[in-house]
């Protein structure tokens, strides 16, 4: 008779990844863009949670920063939803719920309104006199 160990996965990490197309802004500097992916070629000793990855971060062509998610505040919406590129309400507000459970307040950051041509410019007008 032998000793079997029966085989026991490793304890699953409670790190949620932050999915592609989220647009995020670095908490201590002025870059802002959106997640393109996962890195293991790591730049520096910082790493994910999973302690071996890094954002990479498309601020405009070419240009793409390799950053952790401790450098990261996530981009809502007017309405509290993640911004994410072509994605609809439904999954956006899902991914926000599972954000919302890993990061505290304070790595969400509203995007101030964009205006726009289309957008009806408020304009004060003096009063005739006359």
């Amino acid at each position: 008779m032998s000793n079997v160990t029966p085989h026991q996965s490793p304890p699953k990490s409670s790190w949620i990844r932050i999915p592609d197309g989220t647009r995020v802004k670095h908490r201590h500097e002025a870059l802002e863009g959106v997640i393109d992916g996962l890195t293991e070629l790591v730049a520096g000793s910082t790493r994910n949670p999973d302690g071996r990855t890094q954002y990479r971060i498309n601020i405009g062509e070419p240009t793409r920063h390799l950053l952790t998610e401790d450098d990261l505040c996530i981009v809502l919406d007017r309405d509290d939803l993640v911004i994410m590129l072509r994605q609809k309400e439904p999954y956006r507000r899902c991914v926000t719920e599972s954000l919302r459970s890993r990061f505290s307040d304070d790595r969400f950051i509203k995007c101030p309104p964009i205006e726009t041509a289309t957008d009806p410019v408020r304009r004060t007008r003096k009063p005739s006199h006359g």
